[in-house]
């Protein structure tokens, strides 16, 4: 059985020591040190949280975040309320998006009067790119 290194040495002989609040304890056997080990737990590649965060601040709703990157929209709002993000209020627009392979973002963008009078990103979503599009107002 392998036990995990020592986080003030650094040496690998640890023995099980109890359990602190649902979470393995071990002593080394070297320093004497007392130490406990994170959960494992499934976790979310920090590049779809900020892909969620910036597609968020964009105007896409939570769970047209969770349809397009495939992670939960309780765990986007998680993050937008983790990390205080906040959408700017603009009730006026929705902006529409397209999801294009890389000769699709090409020849869209070719098309210089697709362009004119409107404001995009373009981000990258895995082998395909998003494109984010809204209409510029004018008085």
């Amino acid at each position: 059985m392998k036990h995990p290194v020592c986080p003030k040495c650094g040496s690998d002989k640890a023995t099980k020591s109890g359990i602190i609040r649902e979470r393995q304890r071990y002593r080394c056997k070297t320093c004497d040190y007392y130490f406990t080990v994170n959960k494992l737990g499934k976790q979310i590649d920090n590049y779809y949280v900020i892909k969620a965060l910036q597609l968020y601040i964009e105007g896409i709703s939570y769970r047209e975040i969770e349809r397009l990157l495939g992670v939960s929209h309780v765990s986007v709002m998680n993050w937008v309320k983790k990390y205080r993000i906040q959408a700017p209020e603009n009730s006026e627009y929705h902006p529409t998006y397209k999801i294009l392979n890389h000769n699709e973002l090409v020849e869209y963008l070719a098309k210089s009067d697709q362009l004119k009078g409107s404001g995009m990103i373009i981000t990258e979503l895995g082998d395909k790119f998003m494109m984010i599009k809204w209409e510029r107002f004018r008085e």
